[in-house]
């Protein structure tokens, strides 16, 4: 079993799809040596040999996700157009300066590339021998365009990752007009629209007299021309004003990259209302980014969104807020979105709590309530614990207690077993097994992986596909998972620091300062009813309600009935 399961590590590390055969055999080998006497936990040592092929994997699979992220080595190459060339001498990826340019696309030989035959050949050759070569000298080709006779010079550069085959990267001097850029142009110099062709000529590196036979006017029209430009961008050469124009061009290139890089609104795909994300810098330096939902001027709400990120409501139970004057403050926290993530090794724990109390300090927020999603109990009772006297009530939806038996992570579905009891018993190895998780989750599509995790929950099921419930968690989890971002390192640390921390004392400690609502669906994966007994059992001062048709997601689907609970408590 112990071989079996090394070879499933690997397989997975090659390709995530093969995820659930590694948790079906890991949980084979494991089960038996964490069930200690009478039911207790246990602490598992693994050899350090085991150890090392984890870590292996993970180096694999850290390759992989790189690899499958080639459009990164172009991602600072913006006005210039640019491409990389594979093993087979086609292009693996294009920028859009290349495609506006030079007319290529990924996937095309570059035999396909629109300059003189003998200039191609020559191109081609140098990219062959770059190829095969261990030296990793630059080389400079000197090209003529087909279509205009304008003469290009491409850069070439070897680029070698690990063991990965060299690919070469090839750097024209053809630069790209970025859209609106001619507007930006006139805008700050007031210039004339011919003024403004005669600028972008230059960067183009045609000469007065090319730019005077393709615009049909005289040289010394042309001369006249680029005198006033000169005189109005207080330039002294076509140098300088080249020079000018393409630090510009950076500027619009920066302002167009951050836009399409970094998601400045929550944005659903049909109803949801898009939210701006909005950023604190906190005392220590670090960016906090947040989400208003429901009405932005109304009575505040604090809501914490479980380590999956679902920082948006339903778009109904958002207007339903809004409607009754609730203000809905999501905290992004550290190491999702774009907020900072917290130094390697150092717990999020009160740091946490200390984040949310700045936030809300300079939102001028005094008393509110809390409502969590599943183990954000944690957090909501951190704050509580370190901030007295500012919450009015917690509203645990979908949430889970400290658990203390080993049969309370066997009860669980496998998915979340897998997770949760990694987290408890085998903590060196939870940070593969997270990200492995999430580059699964990237592969499938949110739709599929969401259906594998709570597949066992019929309810929970049923409740994603709810148009708007499946808008809302796909939309709000892109803070934690996106297409270019992935929060696994802050998703494993939070989960490490609540499986691995008794913090029963922050439950009791809530007994008298808080009420504490706790709203629990019977078809929970993660606590299932027995282990929900339980906990009903050991802190019968806690206000339990149970919803037969509910899952987790018990907050997605009875909103209507929780938002009145809540607004006693604004």
């Amino acid at each position: 079993m112990r071989d079996e399961v090394i070879d499933r590590l690997y397989e997975v590390a090659m390709d995530p799809t093969r995820y659930e055969d590694l948790l079906d055999h890991w949980e084979s080998m494991i089960r038996p040596l964490r069930i200690g006497a009478n039911g207790t936990l246990v602490n598992l040592d693994l050899d350090a040999e085991y150890v090392s092929h984890f870590s292996r994997a993970d180096k694999f699979l850290e390759k992989l996700d790189d690899n499958s992220a080639q459009v990164n080595h172009l991602a600072h190459v913006d006005k210039s157009a640019a491409f990389l060339i594979g093993g087979d001498l086609r292009l693996v990826d294009v920028n859009k300066a290349a495609k506006d340019v030079l007319k290529v696309q990924k996937g095309e030989k570059l035999a396909d590339l629109s300059i003189e035959p003998a200039d191609l050949r020559e191109l081609e050759k140098q990219t062959a021998k770059m190829l095969m070569s261990n030296q990793d000298q630059p080389a400079i080709i000197r090209a003529r365009l087909l279509d205009s006779q304008r003469l290009v010079i491409f850069q070439l550069q070897t680029l070698r990752k690990d063991d990965a085959p060299p690919l070469i990267i090839a750097v024209s001097s053809e630069v790209s007009w970025p859209e609106g850029f001619g507007a930006l142009l006139t805008s700050a110099f007031s210039l004339t629209g011919a003024e403004v062709e005669i600028v972008r000529a230059l960067t183009q590196c045609l000469s007065l007299r090319e730019i005077a036979e393709a615009r049909e006017r005289s040289i010394d029209t042309i001369r006249a021309q680029l005198k006033s430009v000169l005189s109005k961008t207080e330039t002294r050469t076509q140098t300088e004003l080249v020079r000018l124009a393409l630090s510009m061009m950076d500027i619009t290139s920066y302002t167009q990259d951050i836009a399409t890089t970094v998601q400045a609104h929550s944005t659903g795909t049909k109803d949801l209302v898009s939210r701006p994300f909005h950023a604190i810098t906190l005392r220590d330096g670090r960016k906090m980014e947040y989400l208003i939902l429901g009405d932005q001027t109304g009575k505040p709400l604090v809501f914490m969104p479980q380590d999956y990120g679902l920082v948006r409501w339903p778009a109904s139970a958002e207007a339903e807020a809004a409607r009754r004057g609730i203000k809905i403050i999501v905290p992004i926290r550290p190491g999702y979105g774009n907020s900072t993530p917290l130094p390697k090794k150092q717990p999020p724990d009160e740091i946490i709590a200390n984040d949310l109390n700045e936030l809300l300090t300079h939102l001028e927020v005094g008393n509110f309530p809390i409502v969590t999603l599943g183990a954000d109990i944690y957090y909501a009772l951190d704050f509580n614990r370190v901030y007295p006297d500012r919450v009015t009530a917690v509203f645990v939806t979908g949430g889970h207690f400290p658990l203390e038996t080993s049969a309370q992570y066997e009860r669980m579905a496998k998915w979340h077993r897998f997770i949760l009891a990694s987290a408890r018993y085998t903590p060196h190895l939870l940070p593969f097994m997270v990200k492995a998780g999430f580059s699964l989750a990237r592969r499938l599509g949110k739709r599929k992986f969401v259906h594998a995790v709570f597949g066992t929950s019929p309810a929970d099921v049923a409740t994603f596909e709810n148009p708007e419930v499946y808008e809302a968690m796909v939309c709000g989890s892109e803070v934690c998972l996106s297409e270019t971002h992935s929060s696994h390192n802050a998703f494993a640390s939070e989960v490490l620091l609540q499986e691995r921390t008794d913090w029963s004392h922050l439950i009791e400690g809530a007994r008298d300062t808080v009420p504490l609502f706790c709203l629990s669906g019977l078809q929970d994966p993660q606590v299932p009813k027995e282990t929900l007994r339980e906990f009903q059992a050991k802190h019968p001062w806690i206000n339990f309600t149970d919803y037969g048709d509910c899952g987790q997601l018990v907050l997605f689907k009875k909103w209507p009935e929780i938002i009145p609970m809540i607004e006693k408590f604004l």
